[in-house]
């Protein structure tokens, strides 16, 4: 890469930021409800209570995926409908839009 190359650099920081606290102690509470299972797996506990665990941890990392979606939608969909404005180049939200579905489709298998 020579001098004259930039990189692209984000409009605007990720819509997250301002929710970061609230989503590392989400995680950090899922991260411990995982290691509480996997010790359950090695004291044989009752499998029903493994899997209850298990859905305890689907159901906060689904809220964690909601989170997200719902910053990216108000902070980085909105921002590059503003941006799509501004430019008058619609295939800017078209882009975030369909990233969006995207993620959104993955987060539903």
């Amino acid at each position: 890469m020579d001098s004259q190359t930039k990189i692209a650099e984000p409009v605007a920081p990720h819509g997250y930021t301002p929710e970061k606290d609230a989503l590392r102690k989400r995680l950090n509470r899922i991260e411990g409800q995982v290691r509480g299972v996997a010790r359950m797996v090695d004291e044989d506990k009752y499998c029903i209570d493994i899997l209850t665990q298990i859905s305890a941890i689907n159901a906060a990392l689904h809220k964690v995926s909601l989170q997200l979606v719902e910053d990216h939608i108000s902070h980085c969909v909105v921002g590059a409908a503003e941006e799509s404005l501004n430019t008058g180049d619609p295939s800017i939200v078209q882009d975030k839009i369909s990233e969006a579905t995207a993620a959104i489709s993955r987060l539903l298998r």
